[in-house]
């Protein structure tokens, strides 16, 4: 089966300013249409149900509103992200006490971050989806280390209180899993979901990934390789 080019066919359902900056890498010519869904956790979820769900809504809210406003679209990609602490689902700080509290539980401990995947090909309305789960050892900084992070602001629209690729922070160290992950979007993961569209990046996606984050990935031949689940 002969592979297609993407350029004006796919639809990023995500505001997030870092879910672009790592689309961008792939080549892929994208738009951004994202609507506000449910992001509530509920008491009984599951950090892999409920990034999957949240994910699953904001795809199908794209999906929806391209009903309406048709522009020779494909696909639709949506990924959802959660910062899970073995006890409970973090979401992004409500304030600045919410901050404190987060990144102290954090610190000097390992926590996981899942992210959601789905892609919907609007041809046909089929779905696919993966789940990118990474093992994210923070380091032991100081209070003040912290305060300070948290005075610039930086932590206020990030899930779990951090960005590991704040370059002054450093929160995270030792990081052997999916870098990508963790900043919001696992190129890798979605480049194999893309491969069931009949759709290939116009460049190696690990290579360019590690490029641009400097970062030695030790995990993603064994990602790429792996079949995926409709």
């Amino acid at each position: 089966m002969d592979m297609i080019e993407s350029k004006g066919m796919l639809v990023l359902a995500s505001n997030s300013p870092r879910r672009e900056e790592l689309l961008m890498l792939t080549g892929w010519s994208f738009r951004v249409l994202a609507k506000p869904v449910d992001e509530k956790v509920l008491p009984e979820d599951e950090p892999d149900i409920y990034v999957e769900r949240t994910a699953t809504r904001k795809a199908e809210a794209a999906v929806e509103a391209l009903a309406f406003r048709p522009g020779g679209e494909r696909v639709v990609i949506a990924c959802d992200t959660a910062v899970y602490d073995g006890r409970r689902i973090l979401g992004k700080p409500v304030d600045r006490e919410d901050a404190v509290e987060m990144l102290r539980n954090l610190r000097g401990r390992i926590h996981q971050v899942y992210s959601g995947l789905v892609v919907i090909d609007l041809l046909d309305g089929s779905a696919y989806k993966d789940t990118c789960i990474t093992e994210v050892p923070m380091r032991e900084y100081s209070e003040d280390e912290m305060m300070d992070y948290i005075s610039s602001g930086d932590p206020m629209d990030k899930a779990g209180a951090y960005a590991i690729q704040h370059n002054q922070f450093c929160p995270v160290i030792d990081l052997s899993g999916c870098y990508a992950n963790v900043m919001g979007l696992p190129l890798c993961h979605l480049t194999r979901l893309m491969v069931n569209l009949n759709i290939m990046p116009e460049i190696t996606v690990p290579e360019a990934c590690q490029a641009y984050l400097k970062y030695n990935c030790q995990i993603f031949q064994s990602i790429m390789e792996t079949e995926m689940r409709s």
